[in-house]
C-alpha cells in the first residue's frame, strides 16, 4: 500500500476525522499521527483544515490549532458561518473542501501519494483528477460507525482505504493523556458543524 521511497503529504478534514473517532470513541494523537505516516514514507507535508468561529472570546478548537501548528502541520482556517436552524439549534456552517483541494492539487506536483482523512464523498472527483496526474491516493475514514463515515463512491475511487479504527492502537490518544481537546462537532452532508453544548 506504501513504498517507503514515496513522498507523501497528508490533508486532514478536520471536523471529519473529529467525528469519526469520536464515533470509535477515542481520540487522535496527533503527534502519533506524523509518526504513523512518516514511518510509511517521506512525511513532505501534514495539513489541517478546519473553520472557527472568529467573533469567540474562546474557542475550544484554538488550543489544538495552536499546537497543531506549531508541532508539524500546515493549519488551514477560515472563519465559520454562524446561524439557527428551524427547531433552534445552533448551527456553524464551515466548507474547507476547496481549500483541501487546491493544495492537494498543488502538492500533486510534489508528492507521489496523497492521503486525504475524510469520508466526504464530495472528494471523489478530486481523487479522480489526482489519480490521472498519476498520483496514488489513499482515504481514511471509517465503515466501522453507524451509519458509515465514508461515502462509497470515495472508497471505490481510492487506490487504498484505511479504517480508522484499525489505527486506533497507532494513533489513539490513551485515556490519561487527554489534554488537547476538539470542540464537539459533527459535520453532516449539508457541511454544517453542529455544536454540542
Amino acid at each position: 500500500m506504501f513504498d517507503p521511497r514515496e513522498k507523501i503529504s497528508l490533508f486532514i478534514d478536520g471536523a471529519n476525522l473529529y467525528a469519526a473517532s469520536k464515533g470509535l470513541g477515542f481520540d487522535i494523537d496527533y503527534r502519533k499521527l506524523l509518526k504513523a505516516f512518516n514511518g510509511r514514507g517521506y512525511l513532505l507535508r501534514a495539513y489541517y483544515y478546519t473553520a472557527i468561529i472568529e467573533d469567540q472570546e474562546y474557542s475550544s478548537i484554538r488550543p489544538l490549532i495552536d499546537w497543531l501548528d506549531y508541532n508539524g502541520y500546515r493549519v488551514v482556517t477560515k472563519p465559520a458561518k454562524e446561524f439557527t436552524d428551524a427547531h433552534g439549534r445552533r448551527k456553524i456552517k464551515g466548507n474547507m473542501d476547496i481549500e483541501l483541494a487546491v493544495d492537494a492539487m498543488e502538492q500533486a506536483e510534489t508528492v507521489d501519494h496523497l492521503v486525504i482523512f475524510s469520508g466526504d464523498g464530495d472528494f471523489t472527483s478530486l481523487v479522480a483528477a489526482l489519480q490521472r496526474r498519476g498520483r496514488k491516493v489513499t482515504v481514511v475514514s471509517t465503515m466501522t460507525t453507524q451509519p458509515s463515515m465514508i461515502a462509497d463512491c470515495l472508497r471505490r475511487q481510492a487506490d487504498n482505504f484505511i479504517d480508522i479504527a484499525s489505527l486506533k492502537s497507532e494513533v489513539g490518544r490513551a485515556e490519561s493523556e487527554r489534554t488537547i481537546r476538539h470542540p464537539e462537532m459533527i459535520d453532516d452532508d449539508e457541511d454544517e458543524l453542529e455544536y454540542q453544548t
